[in-house]
C-alpha cells in the first residue's frame, strides 16, 4: 500500500507554493537541496495536481543532474479533467473522482506518492483523510498574502510531530503524521 506524502516549501505564515514564495526562496542549494535529493530517490511516485504540473513539466524536462533526472524519471499521476496531452514523460492522468482515483493508486502502489505543491489536491486528500504524511519545509520570511497551505476543513486534523531539523541554520525541517484516532 502507497504512502501519500504531501511535501511543501511554506513562509512562517502558512502559506504555500505561490510565485511570491517561490521568488524568495530561490535556487535550493547545500543542506536543503541534499534533503529533497534524498526524498526524491525514496518516492516511488510523484503526485500533482494539474497547474503545479504544469508548473514543473515546463521548467524540468530540460535540466540534468541526479534531483532533475529523478524526477523526469519517475511515474507522475497528474488529477485533472482538463490535461489531454501530457508533455513530460511517464505521466498518467487521473480523471474522475479525486478521492476514488487517489485511493486507487495508494492500493496499486507501494512507497511514497510524493505532493508538490498543488494545494489545492493537498486541501482535498486532508480532508478525505488520504494524506499520511506531511513534510514542511519552513523558510524565515513573513509574506502576508497568499494561498494557504491548509484550507477550511469540515472537522479538525489532528498531527504528531515524528522528526525536525533544523536546515542551513536557518529553515525547520518538519514532519508530522495525521493521528486518526483522536
Amino acid at each position: 500500500m502507497g504512502k501519500i506524502v504531501i511535501s511543501e516549501n511554506v513562509s512562517l505564515d502558512g502559506l504555500g507554493a505561490g510565485e511570491r514564495l517561490f521568488e524568495w526562496v530561490g535556487q535550493i542549494k547545500g543542506e536543503a537541496a541534499s534533503v529533497l535529493l534524498d526524498e526524491a530517490l525514496g518516492t516511488e511516485a510523484l503526485l500533482l495536481g494539474r497547474r503545479s504540473y504544469e508548473f514543473f513539466a515546463a521548467r524540468w524536462p530540460s535540466r540534468n543532474g541526479e534531483y532533475a533526472d529523478r524526477l523526469n524519471s519517475m511515474p507522475k499521476y497528474v488529477v485533472s479533467s482538463t490535461l489531454e496531452r501530457p508533455v513530460w514523460n511517464n505521466v498518467t492522468v487521473l480523471k474522475g473522482d479525486v478521492v476514488n482515483e487517489v485511493s486507487k493508486l495508494k492500493r496499486e502502489l507501494a512507497g511514497d506518492i510524493v505532493v508538490y505543491g498543488s494545494i489545492q489536491l493537498g486541501h482535498t486528500l486532508m480532508e478525505h483523510d488520504l494524506a499520511d504524511e506531511l513534510r514542511l519545509m519552513i523558510y524565515p520570511v513573513v509574506l502576508g498574502a497568499g494561498e494557504h497551505l491548509f484550507g477550511e476543513t469540515s472537522d479538525k486534523k489532528p498531527m504528531r510531530l515524528i522528526d525536525v531539523k533544523t536546515i542551513a541554520n536557518d529553515l525547520a525541517y518538519l514532519i508530522y503524521e495525521p493521528v486518526r484516532d483522536a
